[in-house]
């Protein structure tokens, strides 16, 4: 297979279901937020995490690309016929899980936090940003439009890389700077 299929050259492409948008369309919009998302998450792992942050993105890489599928697939068949296009209640608790075990071990927030700190750190909060920008272009697509369960995982991802964000400067032992 080729990765050049010359679909393209006149700006449309396809979602499942075999309809062609152009590349413009919202939906493609919230695809390529979730794919430079995923992206950044690549750059963060590229800093050298510890071992258990490392694996709890490469969770998340893998299910942005859940999330990626399903804003693909307006008629919502995807997840039905390929099981790791599937996202559940049980990512989304896995995310809650991770941090509430992270936030444990963190100082309680008393101010907004200034983005920054280590590099890991302020990638994380950068990561945290385009996240939240992502969540912005699905819910433009129209909560009707989009599968709940989509909503409820890039909400509460922006939270974790937050909190992962914290949690690696404090490890680090690079202050918080607080507004």
């Amino acid at each position: 297979m080729k990765i050049y299929t010359r679909t393209g050259d006149r700006g449309e492409t396809g979602l499942f279901g075999g309809t062609r948008v152009v590349k413009s369309h919202g939906r493609v919009d919230a695809c390529g937020e979730i794919d430079e998302l995923n992206a950044w998450l690549g750059l963060v792992r590229a800093s050298r995490l510890d071992p258990d942050l490392d694996e709890t993105l490469d969770t998340i890489q893998r299910d942005l690309l859940a999330v990626g599928a399903l804003l693909a697939d307006p008629g919502r068949k995807i997840a039905a016929r390929v099981e790791k296009a599937a996202l559940t209640t049980d990512d989304v608790a896995n995310l809650e899980q991770t941090i509430d075990r992270l936030e444990a071990s963190l100082p309680a927030l008393r101010r907004f936090l200034l983005p920054g700190g280590s590099q890991s750190g302020a990638l994380l909060h950068l990561a945290r940003a385009v996240c939240r920008r992502a969540e912005r272009r699905v819910v433009s697509l129209g909560i009707a439009d989009v599968d709940p369960i989509v909503l409820t995982y890039v909400n509460r991802l922006s939270d974790l890389l937050f909190v992962m964000a914290r949690t690696v400067n404090q490890r680090l032992g690079v202050q918080e700077h607080e507004w």
